[in-house]
C-alpha cells in the first residue's frame, strides 16, 4: 500500500480526470489528498471533489498556486468543468496546496508519494517554504517532459523554473515523458466500458467526449494515467539508471527537457512501455472506480 498525494490541473485536458478515476480504483493506493494547480486552482479542486463522490469517496482537495512560477501566461482551455451542475456546492478546503504538502510532509516523512501530473508549481513552492522537504517525501512521480527530442512538453514549459527547481532538489523522482506515454491510446471500445461504470463513467465519458471534440478526434493519449500506473504497474514499463535532469529555463527553448544517467543523480526516466496492456489496465482501474 503506497500512501499518495496527487498534485492536478484537473480540468483541461481530460487525463487528470482520468487519473484521478484509475487511483480511486487502484486498492495498493491510498489517495491521502488532491492538489490543485495551474490556473483557476478553486475550479479545479471543486471538480476533483465531484469525482470523489461520483466514485462514493470522501476526498480531501486542496486548491494551490494560480500562477506559474515562472510567469507565463496560464493556458486555459474553456471548457474546464461545465458538463459538471453545481461545483460551487462541492466541499473544498481552505489551505493552500504547498503550505498542506510541507505540512503533511513533515508529519509523515518518508510515507508519502506524490504523483505530479500538471506544472510543478505546487511542488517547487513547498520547497522554497521547507527545503528539507525534499528528503520527507518517498517517491514523486512526474508526468513531464520529452526526451531525446526537441519538443518542449506542455508542463514544463507552463513552469519551467519550477521544474528545474523541483527535478535538481534530489527527490528521490520516476519521469514519464511525451515519448512514452505517446505509445498509449484510448478508443471507442475502452470508452464505451468507462461510460458504463456507473455514475463515475458517465460523468468521465462525456469529459472525455468533451476532449475529443475539442480536438476533433476520436481517440486521447492518457499521458496523466500512464504515469501514474508506472507506480502501481512497474512491470509493464522499463525505467532508466538513475540520472539527473536538466530543463531549459526561458527562451525560445523553455522546459526542454534532457537526462544525463550518472551514479549521483536521483531521477529516472521511462525508456519503454507495454502500450497495449497499459490502455487496458488504465481502464480496468476507471471502470474498478465506478462500478
Amino acid at each position: 500500500m503506497r500512501s499518495l498525494i496527487l498534485d492536478s490541473d484537473i480540468g483541461s485536458d481530460v487525463d487528470d480526470a482520468m487519473a484521478l478515476a484509475q487511483l480511486l480504483g487502484s486498492p495498493e493506493v491510498e489517495l491521502a489528498e488532491v492538489h490543485t494547480v495551474y490556473g483557476d486552482t478553486r475550479l479545479r479542486a471543486q471538480l476533483a471533489r465531484r469525482y470523489g463522490v461520483l466514485a462514493g469517496r470522501e476526498l480531501t482537495v486542496v486548491p494551490g498556486l494560480a500562477e506559474p512560477l515562472s510567469g507565463r501566461k496560464v493556458w486555459w482551455a474553456g471548457h474546464e468543468g461545465t458538463l459538471h451542475e453545481g461545483l460551487a456546492a462541492e466541499t473544498i478546503s481552505a489551505d493552500s496546496a504547498p503550505e498542506r504538502l510541507v505540512e503533511l510532509l513533515r508529519a509523515h516523512p518518508g510515507e508519502l508519494d506524490v504523483a505530479a501530473i500538471g506544472p510543478l508549481t505546487n511542488v517547487a513552492k513547498a520547497l522554497q517554504l521547507e527545503p528539507q522537504a525534499a528528503w520527507w517525501i518517498r517517491h514523486l512521480w512526474v508526468m513531464g517532459g520529452s526526451f531525446g527530442d526537441d519538443v518542449s512538453e506542455h508542463n514544463f514549459k507552463s513552469d519551467d523554473v519550477a521544474a528545474q527547481l523541483v527535478l535538481t532538489s534530489g527527490i528521490p523522482t520516476t519521469i514519464t515523458g511525451l515519448q512514452i506515454t505517446r505509445q498509449v491510446t484510448i478508443e471507442s471500445a475502452r470508452l464505451a466500458r468507462i461510460r458504463a461504470a456507473g455514475p463515475l463513467g458517465t460523468a468521465l465519458g462525456a469529459d472525455i467526449e468533451q476532449w475529443w471534440a475539442y480536438w476533433n478526434k476520436a481517440w486521447n493519449v492518457p499521458h496523466d494515467p500512464v504515469a501514474v500506473l508506472a507506480l502501481s504497474c512497474p512491470e509493464l514499463f522499463t525505467f532508466s539508471e538513475l540520472g539527473r535532469v536538466s530543463i531549459a529555463v526561458g527562451g525560445e527553448r523553455a522546459g526542454h527537457s534532457s537526462f544525463a544517467p550518472g551514479p549521483d543523480g536521483t531521477v529516472r526516466i521511462v525508456t519503454a512501455v507495454e502500450a497495449e496492456a497499459v490502455a487496458e489496465e488504465i481502464t480496468q482501474r476507471i471502470v474498478a472506480a465506478g462500478s
